[in-house]
This record gives C-alpha cells, sequence and structure tokens, in this order.
C-alpha cells in the first residue's frame, strides 16, 4: 500500500478510536448496560490494532524512529498515558464522577498526540501559537 492509504487509513482509524472511547466513556459514566454488548468489547480493540499497525508501518517507512525523531517519542509516551487514563474512565474508576475526570484528561492526550502528528513537535499545539 502507498504512503497515502496507509496515513489516511491511521488517521481514520484514530478517530473512530476517538469517537468509540468517547461513547464507551459516556456509558461507564451513566452506567448504561449497553457497554457491556459483544460488539462493545471487541471492536474497539479491532480498530485500534489496525490504528496501531498502520502506525508502526508508518514509522518504518518514513525511518521516523524515537531515538532520532522527538515528536514519535512524545506521541507514543502520549499515547501509553491515554491508555493508562483510558482504563480508569471506563474500567478502574470508582465513581461516575472519576470515570468522567478520567475521561477528559484521556481525551486531552488524544487532542496532545493529533496536535503532534500534525506539528511534527512534542510541544504539539503550543508550536501555532
Amino acid at each position: 500500500m502507498s504512503y497515502l492509504a496507509i496515513k489516511h487509513i491511521h488517521m481514520m482509524t484514530a478517530g473512530i478510536s476517538l469517537i468509540l472511547f468517547m461513547l464507551r466513556a459516556y456509558w461507564s459514566v451513566v452506567n448504561s448496560p449497553q457497554l457491556q454488548r459483544k460488539w462493545v468489547k471487541i471492536l474497539p480493540h479491532i480498530n485500534d490494532t489496525v490504528l496501531l499497525g498502520c502506525a508502526i508501518y508508518l514509522m518504518m517507512l518514513l525511518q521516523a524512529w524515537p531515538t532520532e525523531q522527538p515528536w514519535v517519542a512524545a506521541k507514543i509516551t502520549a499515547l501509553i498515558l491515554y491508555i493508562g487514563i483510558g482504563i480508569f474512565a471506563i474500567k478502574r474508576g470508582k465513581t461516575p464522577q472519576t470515570r468522567a475526570i478520567a475521561a477528559m484528561m484521556a481525551i486531552g492526550c488524544f487532542i496532545y498526540i493529533v496536535g503532534t502528528a500534525i506539528t511534527h513537535h512534542p510541544m504539539s499545539w503550543l508550536m501555532l501559537m
């Protein structure tokens, strides 16, 4: 596949990932039984696997190694943080308020990741100011 095709799949799956996360986080905050549906437990993992696979392929294609490109290292670090906070937003948060705060923090991480991808700089959106 071409660079452009992989990049578009990566961006599309990132958008789907955010939508699915927000939906699952909302259901977690309101204690909805929808969160227990089979597709809700499977689809985000399939999508995120494609997203991560495209990211790795793009990194290899562009030879943008985290040890040489600080913005790639920043994205990976923010992704790990996003996943960790997301776990509290959907599963581990003890109260709806805790889950809601964690969800907002995770969305903030996601916004940072997008800004870093666009600017190719660890300062993310701050580079545009």
